[in-house]
Order: structure tokens, then sequence, then C-alpha cells
């Protein structure tokens, strides 16, 4: 999300008097916040050029495949659609301490839809930052220091009928290898959280009694809560969650408000 709020605050941050069209500029702004772009297609709509220049846009429109945020997060395809942009990007420009929502005359909405692909969320799972985080969360659930977890061979399987697969070898100091599955079906609760649909967990291929897969499914959902960024003054909504063999597609809406709001 804080890349959504970066790319929705900067679309007009190098808009300049001379030689203005309004989507290259914003094609560029876009790309200047990505690792890599393979394809990318922007549209304004009904914007004078004197209105944008005061920060103002009716529309804009982003169509894009194979954008890469980091060299190993790369998402197959995004498709954005924003509702009226009333920025002041001479503030936005000047940048300093402050958060680029201070630039913001009026809160900043858009539509989003995005595909992931099973290839580059495994690519992803390869990644330092996740590594990082799967040892965090071990050691929550497993108790320790995160340090002691080593992950091999991460991988998750994208399944027919909304249903994900995800498998892990953990390593602790000393101890035995485990060899960890997770399969679920997946659930948007309310537009702001995921809920597990039939969960199951096996170890070293023993399947884990129902009492302690409910537990775990709890601790999951609780985890992923889009209310936990409404202190940040972002909104966010999924709106639909598709699962199949090869993709992960989900739509949602996004809401970034001035800090005044």
């Amino acid at each position: 999300m804080e890349f959504l709020t970066i790319l929705l605050s900067g679309l007009l941050a190098g808009v300049s008097p001379v030689g203005l069209v309004i989507d290259k500029v914003i094609e560029s702004n876009f790309r200047s916040r990505l690792n890599k772009v393979e394809q990318l297609q922007v549209r304004v709509d009904n914007t004078p050029s004197y209105q944008a220049l005061q920060g103002k846009v009716e529309k804009v429109r982003i169509a894009g495949r194979g954008l890469w945020v980091t060299p190993n997060v790369r998402i197959e395809a995004l498709e954005m659609e924003t509702d009226p942009i009333n920025i002041d990007f001479q503030r936005l420009r000047r940048g300093n301490e402050e958060s680029p929502r201070a630039s913001f005359r009026q809160p900043v909405q858009a539509g989003l839809r995005l595909v992931l692909a099973e290839a580059d969320l495994n690519q992803t799972l390869q990644s330092p930052t996740v590594t990082a985080r799967l040892r965090a969360i071990a050691g929550q659930l497993l108790g320790g220091s995160a340090e002691r977890y080593e992950f091999l061979n991460p991988r998750v399987d994208l399944l027919a009928n909304d249903r994900i697969r995800f498998q892990v070898e953990v390593q602790e100091t000393n101890a035995e290898l485990l060899a960890i599955t997770v399969e679920s079906g997946l659930n948007i609760i309310a537009g702001r959280s995921l809920q597990l649909i039939e969960p199951s967990v096996s170890i070293n291929g023993r399947v884990l009694p129902p009492q302690l897969v409910g537990g775990f499914a709890g601790g999951i959902g609780n985890r992923f809560n889009l209310r936990t960024l409404e202190d940040a003054g972002i909104t966010a909504r999924l709106l639909e969650l598709d699962i199949n063999a090869d993709e992960l597609e989900l739509a949602a809406f996004v809401r970034v408000d001035p800090p005044s709001q």
C-alpha cells in the first residue's frame, strides 16, 4: 500500500509549463517509481493544460504488464482508474520531510485490477525480504529467536476453486528438518480481511488436528486486515478475488486522504 500512496500522490509531480504533455508526464512518473516496465499505457481524460498546471486532472487510466516493483517483485498486469485528482504539486515537488499526502487538496481515489502470476509469486518468495518475514512469523508461532530458523525451498501453488497451497522446509538450529504444507481456500470478509476456507496443515506428511489448524487460520486472518491502514489515512477494500491454476487476480478500491482528514 505504501507503493500505491507514493504512486497516486506522484502522478503530477513532474508537470511543468514547458512542452506540457500530461499523458507522457504521468507515464514518466509512473516508470520512475518502478524497477522495470515491460508494457505501459497512460490515458488522461478531459484535462485542459491550464487545469493540469494547477494540479487538477479529471481521470487517469493506466494499464501495464510486466511491472517490476523491485528486482524480485513482478506484477503480471495492473489496471488503474482514478477519480478526479487535485494536488498541490508545487508543494509535492518541494518534498522536504512531509508525507506525499500533505500535497492533497482532496482525497485521491482509484479502482485497481491486479494480476499476479504463480511464477512471479515464487520468485518473490526467494527474496531476502520475504525470508526475513517468514523467520519473524516462525519465531512468533514456534517460539524463540527468528534467527534460529532457516527456510528452504518455499513455494506457492495456485489451485482451482480459489484455493492456494504453500510449501516450505523449515530447519531449526540442531533440530529435524520440517516439511510444512499449508492448503486453503480464500474468501473476502467485508472487503477488509481474508478468511481461510477448509484449511489443512501437514508437517512431514502428518496432518495436524482441526483444532490446531483452526487457531492457526484465525491468526492468519487477523494478520491480514486492511483496517490497520486507516490510521495512515488509507482506506482500501478488496472487491473481488479469483484464483486459478496459473494466476491470482484481485480487484480493489483505494482512497488516500489528506492528513487533515
